[in-house]
This record gives C-alpha cells, sequence and structure tokens, in this order.
C-alpha cells in the first residue's frame, strides 16, 4: 500500500509541474534548421516549413510539397519580393491562390496539392497559404535548406 501511495504521490506531483507550464526536455518544440533572421523556413527533405519570428517559430512546421528533381525548388536564403492573393501561372496554366514569391524567378509559397510535387514552388494546405500569406510581408527573410 505504501508503494501504491509514493507511486499515486509521484503522479500527482508530476501533473502539478505540468500545470505550472514547467517545460520538461520532451515537451519543448525542436528548433528549425534555419538561421534566426529567417521569417519563413522550408526544409526540403522533411517537407515542412514553418513561420519564424527572432528566432522562435510563430506556426508549423506544416506539411508542404516541392519541386521535382527536374523543376527543384531551390536552396538557399532569398527575401520575399512580392505576393499575388489570386496569381495565374500562365507558364504552367494553372491557379496559385495566395501566392508569396520569393525568388525573381517566380518560385512562391502558395495553395496547392500535398500530393503532387509542383514545378519547383511550395504547396501549402488552404490553412497554411492564407497564414503564410498573411504573415509574410515584401523584404521577409525566407530559408531554405536540404
Amino acid at each position: 500500500m505504501a508503494t501504491l501511495r509514493k507511486i499515486t504521490a509521484t503522479v500527482v506531483g508530476a501533473v502539478a509541474i505540468g500545470a505550472l507550464g514547467f517545460a520538461t526536455p520532451a515537451a519543448e518544440a525542436a528548433p528549425t534548421p534555419c538561421a534566426a533572421n529567417a521569417r519563413a523556413c522550408l526544409q526540403l527533405h522533411t517537407n515542412k516549413a514553418w513561420l519564424m519570428s527572432g528566432g522562435q517559430v510563430t506556426y508549423g512546421p506544416v506539411p508542404v510539397t516541392v519541386g521535382t528533381p527536374d523543376h527543384p525548388t531551390p536552396k538557399g536564403r532569398f527575401r520575399v519580393q512580392y505576393k499575388d492573393i489570386d496569381h495565374y501561372s500562365k507558364e504552367f496554366n494553372g491557379p496559385m491562390p495566395y501566392s508569396v514569391f520569393f525568388t525573381n524567378t517566380g518560385v512562391a509559397f502558395h495553395e496547392g496539392s500535398l500530393r503532387v510535387p509542383s514545378h519547383g514552388c511550395v504547396h501549402l494546405s488552404h490553412s497554411a497559404a492564407v497564414k503564410f500569406y498573411n504573415t509574410l510581408k515584401p523584404g521577409d527573410a525566407v530559408q531554405v535548406v536540404a
């Protein structure tokens, strides 16, 4: 019976510590693979993206679909160029809602299929595309890592 009381007290104590908001190592969020100054972070090999502020994650990770080997999503550091809420690609004959362009070659975050690879752009779900569109501003840093 004493062992049961000790286990119960330990569990109650652990719950109380959790309720007070003390983080344990397992509860801490994993850092992104990008630099602290990145406002948007994209990791190609995991197909994940984040929004950040001051090196802290503000949104994500969210699933993405990126380019194919024939049309890769470029790696590197970029700046948001411009945004177009209702963009239509003449080159690929398709809509690109909530586009946030971050290269001078037409690569953007935008709403798109999470099952079909892109021609270099970053496909996001509708809700993620809206969040990226509403958060990112021209000049914001975007980092794309392998």
